[in-house]
């Protein structure tokens, strides 16, 4: 058997996966299950990436260690992963010590050999997507790729050679036409990344820690995309000291990486570019997937899933709505080749009673419970042929080599389709046919099992064909065909159903739905499900005069330390307009480090009675906010003079 290594990039593990990232393992899977009814040894890999800054950010705030918190997260995705019925080989995990080493091993390698060097980075830094920018490649001053806030960053980094390869990437990329899918993907990388040259890479960071150490380093940990992208060989069986196994020499190169969009710059600059150093030869093919993206109605322009826009959507809350293959469907046949589908319940909705519901299972059930009504549930001899016969016959015979044509190309949404025209044509069949006129002469007994036949062996066709995209209803057709599923080669002619067998038990597949009342039950969920409104209280009124009394200054941090002996306290030298200092203490001392808040300007009241705390005197009181154990306190522009008050 010929060897097939598809991959998916592997999940962050920073918050549970949207429908947006679940697409992409549905589609790995379609791909996948295709490629293994061609007669291809698949090796189908996907999983975790579990490191970086965010993570141990999100574990800190949630008060677990950063291993802790992605264990949680991996067994999550690996559980939306299994809901969704894909069929992975291997579940990986950057976690994994064997991995971890295998990094550790590659980062001392490319170093020995020169491609690796320590360096100082000075720039801008995006935590969320985990990268590096110069200002010039910010957009409006913003992440390019997120479009997020950037901060400075200046820390002590290793730093690996990009322009030493990126004449040998570019040849490759022009001589292998077919390595960066679709075609606007692999423009967009030369002209925005590889002519105008590219920069050393970023490949440790020292500002954090959860990450894999450099060992020969201490302070060290390896950036997360030389972590992250070496998965794709460490798990397969590479050695970097030589030695790698059967495993890897079967498998490797990759024939697919199947990625979303906004990660191909790492997957065909930077990827093939590590792999050059060590000699190992290249992927076949990175796809980078378009974008699943969210709207309200069928004529709203699609959005990007966000939290902060209240717009996000779970696979696991879908398939409780619809159910698995109908999610399955709508993903795998609503996503354009190169351009971002949109998501709306209406149209999924609609989707499912047009698509599912009536053209694929009113056929299914209407077929299967004629051949009861008038034979019994026998499987009759086609013996009687009509010349109408003959194009159902050819629309069948023709539809797997259609269907292997659109994969080939990755065209998953054309192949279902021409499932479909298989459909479509069955149903017009049974209009062209009239089985229920023929069922009315004892003397058409005989056209009218050649129908019912035709209609069995075309539901057959179409079922095995969608074991790729639908496995479960395709499972289910064949069960109620009662028949085995005998694989793309039982379709090279027309006629695999036993005659003389008995077809199952008619049922339904899907069931069609009242948009309303669908749309009111999502409703009704989502409401049940969202977050209860927090109650804020408010203290009694007070006359405008009593509140005029408080004086609410503008003042500069002139210096700040920790109290002695107080975990809580902060003591403030404060600049208040008023030339001389005054001196606050603030129990805020588990949100601020002292030596962050030097000369920023905060508002303090000025006018409350000193009062001792620790030892010192304390006059006034920093103004800050404070709600669900989180506290910031009240800071203004620079440019606000100390002494200004508040009005």
């Amino acid at each position: 058997m010929k060897p097939y290594y598809i991959s998916t990039a592997i999940a962050y593990t920073s918050a549970k996966p949207h429908i947006g990232n679940t697409y992409e393992i549905v589609l790995a899977d379609a791909i996948a299950r295709w490629k293994r009814m061609e007669g291809y040894d698949v090796y189908f890999q996907t999983g975790t990436d579990e490191h970086g800054q965010k993570i141990q950010a999100k574990a800190e705030a949630a008060g677990i260690s950063p291993q802790q918190y992605v264990d949680q997260v991996s067994s999550e995705i690996k559980r939306i992963w299994d809901l969704m019925n894909t069929s992975y080989d291997r579940f990986v995990r950057t976690t994994d010590p064997e991995h971890m080493v295998k990094v550790q091993k590659i980062f001392k390698r490319l170093y020995n050999q020169g491609d690796i060097y320590k360096g100082k980075y000075v720039g801008k830094y995006c935590t969320p997507c985990e990268s590096f920018w110069t200002p010039s490649q910010l957009v409006n001053g913003r992440c390019p790729d997120c479009g997020r806030e950037v901060q400075d960053a200046e820390e002590e980094a290793y730093f690996f050679k990009m322009s030493k390869y990126a004449d040998r990437l570019m040849e490759h990329i022009e001589s292998h036409p077919e390595f960066i899918q679709p075609e606007s993907r692999k423009n967009e990388m030369i002209n925005n990344f590889l002519k105008p040259g590219l920069q050393d890479l970023c490949v440790s960071r020292t500002s954090f820690t959860w990450g894999i150490p450099v060992d020969f380093d201490p302070g060290h940990v390896v950036y997360v995309w030389l972590d992250a992208l070496t998965n794709y060989i460490t798990f397969c069986g590479y050695d970097p000291d030589g030695a790698s196994d059967e495993h890897y020499r079967k498998f490797w190169p990759a024939d697919l990486h199947l990625i979303g969009k906004d990660i191909i710059r790492f997957h065909t600059i930077y990827w093939p570019i590590f792999l050059m150093a060590l000699g190992e030869p290249l992927p076949k093919q990175v796809f980078g997937h378009p974008w699943l993206l969210v709207s309200n109605n069928d004529s709203e322009a699609g959005q990007k899933m966000s939290k902060s826009l209240g717009n996000v959507i779970y696979a696991d809350d879908l398939v409780d709505f619809f159910g698995v293959d109908a999610v399955r469907y709508f993903v795998l046949h609503e996503m354009p080749f190169a351009n971002d589908g949109a998501l709306s319940y209406a149209l999924l909705i609609e989707r499912i009673n047009a698509d599912l519901a009536n053209i694929l299972g009113n056929l299914v059930n209407r077929t299967i419970a004629m051949n009861h009504k008038y034979f019994e549930g026998r499987i009759m001899d086609p013996d009687t042929p009509e010349e109408v016969d003959e194009d159902l016959r050819a629309v069948a015979l023709a539809m797997p080599g259609k269907v292997a044509k659109a994969m080939e190309g990755l065209h998953v949404a054309d192949a279902i389709d021409e499932i479909f025209v298989l459909l479509r044509r069955a149903n017009k069949y049974i209009d062209e046919t009239t089985p229920w006129v023929l069922a009315r002469d004892p003397e058409k007994a005989s056209r009218l099992g050649t129908v019912l036949y035709n209609l069995l062996e075309s539901i057959r066709f179409a079922a095995i064909a969608l074991e790729a995209y639908l496995p479960g209803t395709s499972q289910k057709i064949l069960h109620q065909l009662n028949v085995e599923n005998g694989g793309l080669a039982s379709l090279a002619s027309f006629g695999g159903m036993p005659v003389g067998g008995q077809v199952g038990t008619a049922e339904i597949l899907f069931e069609r739905m009242d948009p309303a009342k669908k749309m009111q039950e999502i409703a009704d969920a989502n409401a049940a499900k969202a977050e209860p409104q927090s109650t804020v209280t408010f203290k009694p009124e007070i006359p405008f005069d009593t509140f005029e009394q408080v004086d609410m200054t503008v003042v500069k941090v002139v210096a700040c330390e920790n109290v002695p002996k107080s975990k809580k306290l902060l003591k403030f030298q404060l600049d208040d307009g008023s030339g001389k200092p005054r001196q606050i203490l603030s129990g805020i001392a588990a949100y601020y480090k002292a030596e962050e808040l030097v000369g920023k300007t905060l508002v303090a009241c000025t006018n409350l009675a000193p009062r001792k705390m620790m030892g010192f005197e304390s006059c006034g009181m920093l103004l800050s906010a404070e709600k669900d154990d989180k506290l910031e306190l009240l800071m203004l522009s620079d440019t606000i003079p100390a002494g200004a008050k508040l009005c």
